[in-house]
């Protein structure tokens, strides 16, 4: 396995000249966590070596050695106990979460950069963290403050680990089919009888205790999603008993092996309680998945965060094999060299990194957003903000993983035959890469969000307006000088001509006997999206880069290369893309259902 190299100078440069970080530690709501220019480093930086020394050197040890189940109770992989409990010491679980709840109240946009880098150095460790984030975000939305009280300080320091509690073995994506009951008590708590399957990190030994956020049906709770309500259960109750919460089992998965996959069982009467899992209802009945919505959210962004850092490590250890292999002579070469002089594996590599760089930079991008809504005391301009970001979730979410497992792919392409092989390491990314685009929901359903909650909704006005944000940068590239520029000026701006056509032929098809030709096309959709919005932040990097000083000239140049690129090698699939949307309708449902 290679090392892994945080790339703290590319997230710095991101984050300053695409985000304008230093705008937002400036705005009424971050003045206090003292994000400037400085912290921002040094913050980076102690995350780089953490994630660098602490949690990479475990990464291949949890593939092989994953987490061991006996009698309901979970031994996680080797030495993740221990990283856990440095991490936690650390204060990172709090680095984005209010300071009255001891966390450290950072922006968005500086926390992404550092859980993008958790997620290269070890994806399956991560995980733990990354429920835990949402399970923060639904209390501080829905919590009553004595829920609030009790629960936060211990989840925002990372003491308890949290979960998602939603999936059932007839209830996947459909959640209204969700069966799990909650039954009334006197003491106005309630007791929960069901099952919850791929529940992650339902059971380890890393924290002190797991509070589980589940979604169940009260007595006389109407059926489909109207009749669903949520529910905190934490695995020991506040006097230590052991609440009626098993662990029947860890799925045998594809990747992310050190990640354990909990099939949880409530109600089964292993608990120290008696019969049924002691449970409080988080908000109001019947808005459960309203509520789980926001967790979801939240943990939807963050595996595009993690579709991000898989490509980077991909990218990274593919770098690095390709600058040690000896193999064959590349054209003009009298003998053999490393196969990083070789013209398709520079190709696969400049595919791999400016797929990580067009995806940081837009999730980065995204969260920076989120950071604007945050801390600015406009209404108008807060409500804008929101907008965007929840427009961008969706592509950030499903864009980011398409990408990642392209990148992994890739990775294991340039190492030919030994990527096949396990000891090279290529093949976990590419195995672990594969659940990105199911978990927290499939591209499918980011493409059915983005299509009927963020472009139907306003008759695509958003739409259209983050159109004209990308032509405003195409108009300045179009202005440069420099061919390159004026090269990717014309990407850009048939890639918008592309974007705008599909968005007229969806907006057209958003009656409900043309739905379904819409809905056909929504990943198409999605896809183009992420390409242009990607081009779109790698176009600003370029216009950034020219004005670095001399000092920082090779990384600039690096920088713009990479993003003249993507315009020429990734931007062009929106043209194709488009084609398919438009004309792919028909036969996409032509076909009986017996024919298959």
């Amino acid at each position: 396995m290679s090392d892994y190299h945080p790339p703290v100078n590319d997230m710095l440069f991101v984050l300053d000249r695409l985000c304008g970080l230093p705008e937002i530690a400036a705005l009424p709501g971050y003045r206090d966590a003292g994000a400037d220019a400085q912290t921002a480093a040094a913050v980076l930086e102690e995350c780089a070596r953490m994630s660098r020394e602490l949690l990479a050197p475990l990464n291949r040890g949890g593939d092989t050695r994953p987490p061991a189940w006996d009698d309901g109770r979970v031994s996680t992989s080797p030495g993740f106990a221990q990283a856990y409990a440095r991490f936690i010491e650390g204060g990172w679980q709090g680095l984005q979460h209010p300071q009255q709840y001891d966390g450290q109240g950072l922006p968005k946009s500086l926390a992404a950069a550092c859980n993008e880098m958790l997620n290269s150095a070890n994806l399956s460790f991560a995980l733990c963290p990354l429920l835990t984030d949402g399970a923060i975000e639904a209390l501080l939305t829905a919590g009553s403050p004595a829920q609030q009280q009790h629960y936060l300080p211990r989840l925002v320091s990372g003491e308890w680990a949290g979960t998602m509690n939603l999936t059932e073995p007839q209830a996947g994506s459909d959640l209204s089919l969700v069966r799990t009951r909650a039954v009334p008590q006197p003491d106005g708590s309630y007791r929960l009888f069901g099952q919850k399957i791929f529940i992650t990190y339902g059971e380890h030994d890393m924290a002190g205790n797991i509070v589980h956020l589940v979604l169940a049906r009260l007595p006389d709770a109407p059926p489909g999603v109207k009749g669903i309500s949520l529910f905190v259960a934490p695995k020991l109750l506040a006097d230590g008993r052991r609440n009626d919460i098993w662990c029947a089992s860890l799925e045998h998965k594809l990747g992310i092996h050190a990640s354990p996959t909990a099939v949880l069982l409530y109600g089964d009467g292993h608990g120290e309680v008696g019969p049924g899992a002691v449970a409080e209802m988080v908000g109001e009945p019947g808005r459960g998945l309203e509520f789980m919505f926001i967790m979801m959210n939240a943990a939807r962004f963050a595996v595009g965060l993690q579709g991000v850092g898989l490509a980077e490590r991909a990218y990274q250890h593919a770098v690095d094999y390709a600058r040690q292999r000896v193999q064959s002579r590349p054209p003009g070469a009298r003998e053999s060299t490393t196969i990083v002089h070789h013209p398709d594996v520079r190709r696969m590599l400049m595919g791999m990194r400016a797929i990580a760089e067009g995806t940081r930079a837009l999730a980065l991008y995204a969260a920076s957003l989120h950071d604007r809504a945050i801390g600015d005391d406009d209404p108008q301009r807060r409500a804008r903000y929101t907008a965007e970001y929840e427009y961008l979730v969706p592509v950030v979410k499903g864009f980011g993983t398409e990408m990642a497992i392209e990148a992994a792919s890739l990775g294991v392409q340039v190492h030919g035959g030994m990527g096949f092989i396990e000891e090279t390491g290529a093949a976990q990314y590419y195995r672990d890469a594969r659940i990105l685009t199911i978990y927290e929901g499939t591209t499918a359903i980011q493409a059915n969000d983005l299509l009927g909650r963020k472009t139907w909704r306003d008759q695509a006005a958003l739409a259209r307006q983050m159109g004209e944000q990308v032509r405003a940068t195409q108009r300045q590239l179009a202005a440069q000088s420099a061919p390159a520029a004026r090269a990717m000026a014309g990407q850009l701006q048939q890639a918008l001509q592309a974007y705008g056509e599909v968005v007229d032929f969806l907006l057209a098809a958003a009656a409900p006997q043309r739905q379904a030709a819409a809905f056909a096309g929504s990943v198409p959709h999605l896809m183009l999206c992420g390409y242009l919005f990607a081009a779109w932040q790698m176009a600003r990097a370029w216009l950034a880069a020219a004005e670095l000083p001399p000092e920082q000239a090779a990384f600039g140049r690096a920088k713009q290369v990479t993003g003249e690129f993507f315009c020429a090698h990734l931007l062009p699939r929106c043209a194709a893309l488009r084609d398919a949307v438009l004309a792919g309708a028909d036969s996409v449902m032509a076909l009986p259902v017996e024919a298959f």
